[in-house]
């Protein structure tokens, strides 16, 4: 069982990560990453956009299931995050997760 918030830490620190809707949401539209995760409140807006190029580009989205501020704090970062992309996951186990935590039909609730 992949342990999700240290699977993300360790991303941030010895991968690549996008951090923030707008990075995202342009790099998924170009069909880069291999993973994007949405805190719990990401708005409506930004996850059905998120959803439609994830789908669009075969990339697979992770819910996490706190809130902005914790996925803040789970990257070691002061503010609140709402959704990170994986473009390299460097040392983590996080793409473990999405096989393990969600099946392949599964969808952000739209």
């Amino acid at each position: 069982m992949v342990d999700i918030s240290k699977a993300l830490r360790t991303a941030v620190d010895t991968g690549q990560v996008l951090l923030g809707s707008e990075q995202s949401v342009k790099s998924v539209l170009r069909g880069e990453g291999k993973l994007v995760v949405l805190a719990k409140n990401c708005p409506d807006r930004t996850k059905q956009s998120l959803a439609h190029y994830a789908q669009l580009s075969q990339i697979p989205i992770l819910p996490f299931e706190g809130s902005s501020l914790e996925l803040g704090t789970v990257c070691g970062k002061p503010h609140p995050i709402s959704v990170l992309t994986v473009l390299q996951e460097g040392h983590s186990d996080i793409l473990q997760a999405i096989t393990q935590e969600m099946p392949a039909e599964a969808k952000v609730e739209e």
